[in-house]
């Protein structure tokens, strides 16, 4: 969760918490177009930077005598499956781009443009040649060779290759010296996955190599692939899955570097976007290897990037032959499909947190609010009604912890004139006022914080829905009627000229406006002390303003939720008559929170009945 969300969300438990007390008597601007095409690499201000390169412990001179610069004309080869769209390059024997067929980029979601390359998301962070897979390695006469600059040579026959439903294809990419020594990468696609795997043979490498380890890495992260691109950079971040754990770097304020070097057992390396992922993951990891990650948060005029770049540390047995292989992952953060691999690939699914603390949130995203979205949707096309059937849901499974807040709330009012009478009754003894509030709370069996608890026990819920709704792929670009054509984004009805202070928000959402006048309505119905009415303004004003730049789909729910709550309200206030203001059989009888409240209360007025005395 970025750092304003969480301002946001404390700003909201203030200000429940606050208002729930006094009832007691007691986003930017959009990421700029980017064309990429066949034919032109479009440069943007991104192309300026120098992004993070993979660590070098030692500082030696590139490119030894047996690994030159580039001698051959470099080969493109495009595999299409049914999922994505792959361009391998002889130059480095590398990934080149990585289009997703099924995912549309956000300037072309509304576009009838035949261009394929125009069409789909592309991964693959072309402008300082990212992806790459190179290997990096220190030769015995103390030069650092990079195979992103070696030309390989291929088997393929073809410019060309389309496989699809369970069959695969192979290439293979090698490079020998004049001596015989070899390095070789095989690339094994599949028609209906969007991992594919990778051997990396090296052949009379001990001749050449000095130290015990060879590195993969990965460069430039992935495209951004959203039109906000502060939002997306808030989403953005590098992690590695070592020792039964997934260890994260994210560079969350401008000009922050971040790294993480790791030493041991490694099971992957991963960097992700908002909704996209890249995971390499050795098959055989080992506890001689290791990861290294390092990233940086830039602003580039009104757009803001978040690159990082990983590595495994791969050992090398000093032997003539060496194999090793990887499982390449590039496609939607999906959590069934990640969880599939049966390697932890779906712990990069960020469910969220409540203020760092994850073992809070994430069983109740992963194993409940997670697989009802699902089941919804299993039966439902439109996530506009899912959402819709989901907020109903929740509001049910609430009702208990919504009842006894508003029963809590009705009995303090009902109990607002006594307490009037006891002010009246001791008005020049404050303490002696608190005493015998307590005890009337006692005696009544209130508790003046029986409001407040069932509402603060739904905030982690609040937060995995925020967080559910927020990264879902399932709603990038989903439709659900009218003016409401992607929930994953906000509804924007209007563009201000200018941003308003504190939110850094320049847009109004119909739906967030939708939302606030419902909420406002609702506290109309709650809040019945003329001397709170000022929160009745307040609250909706605050959380409207803060939820401009939310995903319609999540300000949606909170719409359908308001409206709920306020038909709940108005069953409790009209219809129940279950809300009763009756003395409690025993109210002495188990020293609950009230019982100790007025015996503390009375503890101070003792003491302080003495200290006047003394004073005299």
């Amino acid at each position: 969760m970025d750092k304003n969300t969480s301002i946001a969300f404390i700003l909201i438990g203030v200000i429940l918490v606050t208002w729930l007390y006094f009832n007691s008597p007691a986003p930017q601007e959009p990421q700029k177009k980017i064309t990429d095409t066949t034919a032109v690499e479009t440069k943007d201000s991104v192309s300026i930077i120098d992004l993070p390169k993979v660590k070098e412990e030692t500082k030696v001179p590139e490119e030894s005598a047996l690994f030159g610069a580039k001698t051959l004309e470099e080969k493109i080869i495009t595999i299409e499956t049914d999922l994505v769209k792959i361009e391998l390059t002889s130059r480095g024997a590398k990934v080149r781009r990585y289009f997703l067929k099924q995912y549309k980029t956000w300037y072309h979601n509304d576009v009838k443009d035949t261009n394929f390359f125009n069409q789909h998301v592309q991964l693959v962070n072309t402008q300082k040649d990212g992806g790459d897979l190179n290997i990096i390695f220190v030769t015995k006469d103390g030069k650092r060779v990079n195979t992103s600059s070696i030309d390989f040579t291929s088997n393929a026959n073809n410019y060309y290759y389309k496989i699809s439903g369970e069959d695969s294809l192979s290439i293979d990419y090698t490079f020998i010296t004049a001596e015989g020594k070899a390095i070789k990468k095989n690339f094994r696609f599949f028609g209906n996955d969007y991992a594919s795997k990778i051997d990396i043979v090296l052949e009379k490498m001990d001749e050449v190599i000095s130290s015990y380890r060879y590195d993969i890495e990965w460069t430039g992260g992935l495209n951004f692939a959203e039109e906000n691109s502060v939002d997306e950079a808030n989403h953005t971040s590098a992690s590695a899955y070592s020792g039964d754990e997934q260890v994260i770097i994210d560079a969350t304020s401008v000009g922050e570097k971040v790294e993480k070097d790791i030493n041991g057992r490694v099971d992957w390396v991963a960097t992700r976007n908002k909704y996209f992922t890249m995971i390499l993951s050795p098959d055989s990891p080992s506890s001689e290897g290791g990861a290294y990650m390092v990233g940086n948060h830039y602003k580039i005029k009104q757009d803001v990037r978040e690159i990082y770049s990983t590595s495994l540390k791969i050992p090398f047995k000093n032997e003539k032959y060496q194999k090793d292989s990887f499982t390449l992952y590039l496609g939607p953060v999906d959590y069934a499909v990640l969880k599939s691999y049966d390697r932890n690939f779906q712990t990069v699914f960020d469910f969220g947190s409540f203020f760092g603390l994850k073992f809070i949130i994430r069983p109740i995203s992963e194993f409940i609010l997670l697989p009802l979205f699902k089941f919804l949707h299993s039966f439902i096309s439109n996530f506009g009604i899912v959402i819709i059937l989901f907020s109903i849901i929740i509001k049910i499974a609430l009702h208990p912890l919504t009842r006894q807040s508003m029963n809590s709330m009705k009995k303090m009012q009902m109990l607002q004139p006594k307490i009037t009478e006891l002010k009246e009754k001791h008005k020049d003894n404050a303490q002696k006022v608190q005493q015998e509030t307590m005890k009337l709370y006692s005696t009544y069996g209130i508790n003046p914080m029986g409001g407040c608890l069932p509402m603060l026990l739904q905030m982690p819920i609040l937060i995995a829905l925020w967080s559910l709704f927020n990264v879902a792929i399932e709603l990038r670009q989903a439709p659900f009627m009218l003016w409401m054509t992607n929930l994953s984004s906000p509804d924007i009805i209007y563009r201000l000229p200018f941003k308003i202070p504190l939110f850094d928000v320049d847009i109004i959402s119909g739906l967030a406006l939708m939302m606030g006048i419902t909420m406002f309505i609702q506290q109309k119905m709650t809040v019945k002390d003329p001397s709170q009415k000022a929160l009745v303004y307040l609250m909706p004003v605050m959380m409207t303003v803060m939820f401009m730049s939310f995903p319609s789909g999540l300000n949606l729910y909170y719409f359908m939720f308001n409206l709920l709550s306020i038909g709940q309200q108005y069953y409790i206030n009209h219809k129940h008559d279950g809300v009763e203001l009756v003395p409690v059989a025993n109210p002495n009888k188990k020293k609950g929170y009230m019982a100790r409240m007025m015996e503390a209360a009375e503890k101070q007025a003792l003491a302080q009945k003495k200290a006047n005395q003394k004073k005299r």
